[in-house]
């Protein structure tokens, strides 16, 4: 294993849990286009967050339309323990080119958390739920753009949390990641 990978590896952390009670500096909500938070993590963000997360989410969508696939932006967090909610929209499963998408979007996630300064940051199995993105090609990915931004950006981010909420989705992620480590 190269130093490279084996230093990325050591800011990646695999975990269940709920992603709202993460402390970090920001968790990531996996997102629809209109910022609407009505369902899965997106849902839980808001409810433990406060409604001011939505106010603000709309305050976005109506400056700009819509939020592609693939990319992100982020609000603040209010009533939650961490800082900020970066929000980005993961592919649906079936649409196309879902893979480049969803790296797009986990990358697009943490550039943005660079661009803040921030030293921590978690996500969520991003469109591996209702979006039906299957679990273990997302975990491939979401690590896999996770170590590739930390071995090539300078950054100050110090730590990559995978918070996952159920133990079939921890599984792939934990699977994934200790085959890396070999």
């Amino acid at each position: 294993m190269n130093n490279f990978l084996r230093s990325a590896l050591k800011k990646i952390v695999i975990k269940k849990g709920d992603i709202t009670k993460e402390q970090v500096d920001a968790i990531v909500n996996a997102a629809n286009s209109h910022l609407r938070h009505g369902g899965g993590v997106a849902l839980a963000i808001v409810k433990a967050g406060g409604v001011e997360i939505q106010r603000e989410s709309d305050e976005i969508i109506k400056k700009i339309g819509i939020l592609p696939t693939g990319h992100a932006v982020i609000t603040n967090a209010y009533n939650l323990p961490c800082k900020f909610v970066i929000h980005t929209v993961g592919p649906v499963y079936g649409e196309g080119d879902e893979d480049e998408k969803l790296y797009r979007a986990i990358y697009n996630s943490l550039y943005l958390a660079h661009l803040y300064n921030l030293k921590s940051i978690a996500f969520p199995a991003v469109s591996s739920g209702i979006f039906g993105f299957p679990k273990d090609r997302c975990a491939r990915i979401l690590i896999d753009t996770a170590i590739e931004f930390l071995e090539n950006i300078q950054t100050g981010i110090e730590k990559v949390v995978f918070c996952l909420f159920d133990d079939e989705t921890y599984g792939y992620f934990e699977e994934y990641y200790n085959k890396l480590q070999k």
